[in-house]
């Protein structure tokens, strides 16, 4: 089992990212690591990836704003 460094992750949402309290301890330790750029190892994404998750999961929102058009 992984030890999790607290006081550093703190000081790095808090100080580095800018985060509230309350925004920090709603993330995951996940979350926090691939927003300070040190996780996540998927590499970007690129316009073509983000097409494709847009036409998988279309807003509902887009649909209705694109009618009244």
């Amino acid at each position: 089992m992984s030890r999790i460094a607290w006081p550093a992750l703190m000081r790095a949402g808090l100080r580095e990212l800018g985060l509230r309290p309350a925004e920090f301890w709603a993330l995951t330790p996940a979350e926090l690591m691939v927003m300070l750029g040190r996780g996540g190892g998927a590499g970007q994404l690129d316009r073509a990836g983000f097409e494709a998750l847009r036409a998988a999961f279309p807003d509902d929102d887009d649909e209705k704003r694109n009618r009244n058009v």
